[in-house]
C-alpha cells in the first residue's frame, strides 16, 4: 500500500530542497521526521510537513500500519519562477529569478 502527498508552489529552489530530500530518502518515517526536525535547513521544515501529510493520508486507510511506513520516493520538481529586477550601477537593472518547487512524497509499507 502506498500513501502520497504533494506540496505545490513551495518557495524554495529545487536544488536546495533536493539536498535535504537525499538525506531522508529510504528512511523509516519516524526516523525521517526526527532527522528533519533537527536539521538546520529551510527545506527540512517544509519536507517534514509534506511527509507528515503523507502519513496522515496513510492513516485514512485501515489496513496500513504507520510504524511500518518508509519514504519510498521523493520527487522535487521545479515550479514556476518569479522574475524580479534589482537596480545596479549606472542606471542598469539585473534580473533575479526566485524559484519554486513542487514536492511529491510517496510512502511505502515494509
Amino acid at each position: 500500500m502506498e500513501a502520497k502527498a504533494v506540496g505545490k508552489y513551495i518557495r524554495i529552489s529545487p536544488q536546495k530542497a533536493r539536498l535535504v530530500a537525499d538525506v531522508v530518502r529510504g528512511m523509516a518515517v519516524d526516523k525521517a521526521i526526527t532527522t528533519l526536525r533537527f536539521m538546520p535547513k529551510k527545506g527540512a521544515g517544509i519536507l517534514r510537513k509534506v511527509i507528515e501529510s503523507a502519513v496522515a493520508n496513510a492513516t485514512q486507510n485501515d489496513q496500513v500500519d504507520v510504524d511500518d511506513l518508509f519514504v519510498k520516493k521523493i520527487l522535487i520538481d521545479g515550479g514556476p519562477s518569479l522574475k524580479r529586477i534589482t537596480p545596479r550601477a549606472m542606471g542598469r537593472a539585473t534580473g533575479i529569478i526566485k524559484r519554486s518547487s513542487h514536492i511529491t512524497v510517496v510512502l511505502g509499507e515494509n
